[in-house]
């Protein structure tokens, strides 16, 4: 039947089981995704909440390259995560010293006023 053949990637015969964990793993990264994208949509006055809202979106994405690594049995997934937890570590890092510049120059971190940086 078409089940038994969805079943069937690369060359290994997947249960049932494995199918639904994947789908439930899934479920909970795309809420993890949509908290993140929220939080940049609906929040536009704090910078840090907006940089936490691009780390949870960077973690739902390394959440689906492992568990996909895993469910494909490829080790590839699994150090591309590793190279955007490098990046978003970075990212972090550098942002907050801007921030903490920047607040120590004008006394405010309020994105209304970051446009003061130009120049």
């Amino acid at each position: 039947m078409q089940i038994e053949h969805l079943l069937t990637i690369g060359g290994s015969r997947l249960n049932k089981q494995m199918l639904i964990n994947l789908v439930n793993y899934l479920i909970i990264n795309t809420i993890i995704f949509l908290i993140g994208v929220s939080g940049l949509v609906l929040n536009r006055k704090n910078i840090l909440i907006i940089l936490m809202s691009i780390e949870l979106m960077l973690l739902a994405v390394n959440l689906n390259f492992v568990i996909f690594s895993v469910f494909l049995d490829d080790i590839l997934g699994q150090f591309f995560a590793l190279f955007v937890l490098t990046v978003a570590a970075a990212e972090s890092a550098i942002g907050l010293a801007i921030l903490v510049v920047y607040y120590r120059a004008r006394g405010t971190i309020a994105v209304e006023r970051v446009q003061t940086m130009r120049g």
